[in-house]
């Protein structure tokens, strides 16, 4: 009987954010390295977007990680709705300046002109899209006096287009969409996330069926990927606790994948 072996696979897929584990796979690490040329360059405004689940925090994360030993870098992950805090936070994170009166757009922006950095400082947006028009306005006017870079993420919907339009009209220099991952792709990014901590034997009891099935009930979304896999991980810790003699530990069960999918809510019963 085995004990407990996949309670650290398991574990790699819990659905939390770190820099430490982002994948690198070939098209997400040449969105990655294009993003990081573009924070390099004068600009006004990047947009990041994509359906939830596609790795838009994860990017960020990744992108605050790398370049913060470097330059001014303030992340956002939670966004500040009233505008007044918005701008204090952005003092003192960026200027270590504390304010406790109300902040207007006004006083903040004579505040960034008397600052200066050796290089711009940036600051990452996530879910922007909870942000009213009226902030976002002001943003795209901070951005427009050159003290201070904005990359900002949003959740591709129906209105998406019309959203970026909205706030930035043309002000955007650049733009990039994260999409699901394809078949080949997933299978990279379980193995990856699986030998990155050295669960060499768990990942290879996952076959090119396994994937195929997975990718079916997860549409290549690496958010629900996780939680797939995650629940599929919690099954056979049951499993191999209660019921070891019917586990094989050479290959996933498509059984249990479908069990999983279940449990997780990707599929109805």
């Amino acid at each position: 009987m085995k004990n407990n072996i996949f309670l650290k696979p398991k574990n790699v897929f819990l659905d939390v954010v770190n820099a430490k584990d982002f994948i690198h796979l070939d098209r997400v690490s040449t969105i990655y390295q294009s993003l990081k040329d573009s924070v390099k360059k004068p600009l006004k405004l990047i947009l990041l977007y994509g359906k939830p689940g596609t790795g838009k925090s994860m990017i960020l994360n990744k992108l605050y990680t790398d370049l913060s030993p470097r330059q001014k870098v303030v992340l956002y992950k939670t966004p500040i709705i009233d505008e007044s805090e918005f701008f204090k936070s952005l003092a003192f994170d960026l200027y270590d300046i504390t304010l406790k009166e109300d902040v207007t757009f006004t006083y903040f922006n004579k505040i960034s002109t008397l600052k200066t950095f050796k290089e711009v400082p940036l600051v990452l947006l996530d879910e922007a899209q909870l942000y009213s028009a009226p902030l976002m306005e002001k943003i795209r006017l901070l951005s427009d006096e050159r003290k201070i870079k904005f990359l900002v993420t949003l959740h591709k919907t129906e209105k998406e287009d019309l959203i970026a339009k909205e706030h930035f009209q043309t002000r955007i220099w650049e733009s990039i969409e994260l999409v699901n991952a394809t078949g080949p792709e997933l299978t990279k990014y379980v193995q990856k996330k699986l030998m990155k901590v050295n669960c060499f034997d768990i990942a290879n009891m996952f076959n090119e069926k396994n994937i195929k099935l997975i990718h079916k009930f997860t549409n290549g979304n690496y958010r629900q990927t996780n939680k797939l896999i995650f629940t599929l991980f919690s099954i056979y810790e049951w499993y191999e606790e209660n019921q070891p003699s019917k586990l094989d530990y050479n290959k996933v069960s498509n059984k249990l994948i479908e069990m999983a999918a279940l449990e997780s809510g990707l599929i109805n019963a």
